[in-house]
């Protein structure tokens, strides 16, 4: 089984790609901490592609292995697409990552003011995967919702709690990891992303039994 290294230390979201990439394709994912990368990757870039494409390139080069990354955050219409990229440290005064909580009670003080149905949001994933070759794939997914003005549901992390998905009448934080895992932006970039992965490793075996 093809081993690929996943480039992020957020075990929230190795967990989800475990999960989500055992029902397109079988590779043996492993942590940066498990393949011996310490170092700090720096994500200066000014998209989500951009940054899922260097955290997977470092990660490849570093380490000689194949690697996959996801750059992920909440993109809100009325307030011009923030947070964007900086879903994660959106309430940082210093740079870093913040806590989900802060995040989640700066969107809402900045939408206090909004009406209801402005509040118009959608999760967003690049999901890059890289070879130490050179090959690259990226891969976009969405999911479409609404910024809830409270926070529902334990699940999930990050914004969850007030991400309503009006299809199903929950927030994030109220799906099942079985119903998140069948509608979210991370489930959908992975599809795309397996998919065009099993076309590559198809090509591959075919190129070695003609050689």
């Amino acid at each position: 089984m093809q081993k690929i290294v996943v480039a992020t230390r957020n075990k929230h979201k190795v967990t989800e790609l475990k999960e989500l990439f055992s029902k397109f394709c079988k590779f043996d994912l492993i942590t940066l901490d498990e393949a011996g990368f310490t170092d700090e990757i720096i994500e200066n870039g000014n998209t989500f592609e951009e940054n899922a494409l260097i955290k997977a390139r470092t990660a490849a080069a570093a380490l000689g292995l194949c690697a996959i990354a996801d750059d992920s955050g909440l993109a809100v219409d009325a307030l011009g697409g923030e947070p964007g990229i900086f879903s994660a440290r959106y309430a940082s005064s210093n740079g870093k990552n913040s806590q989900d909580d802060e995040n989640i009670d700066k969107v809402l003080s900045n939408l206090k003011e909004i009406p209801e149905h402005e509040k118009t949001a959608r999760f967003v994933c690049a999901m890059a995967y890289v070879e130490p070759n050179g090959k690259e794939i990226c891969k976009i997914g969405t999911c479409e919702g609404i910024i809830s003005s409270e926070r529902r549901g334990n699940n999930g992390f990050g914004y969850d709690p007030v991400f309503f998905y009006p299809p199903l009448g929950k927030t994030f934080g109220e799906l099942s990891e079985e119903e998140k895992n069948a509608l979210s932006h991370r489930a959908k970039a992975i599809e795309k992303l397996a998919e065009e992965l099993k076309e590559l490793q198809q090509n591959k075996n075919k190129k070695t039994e003609v050689s």
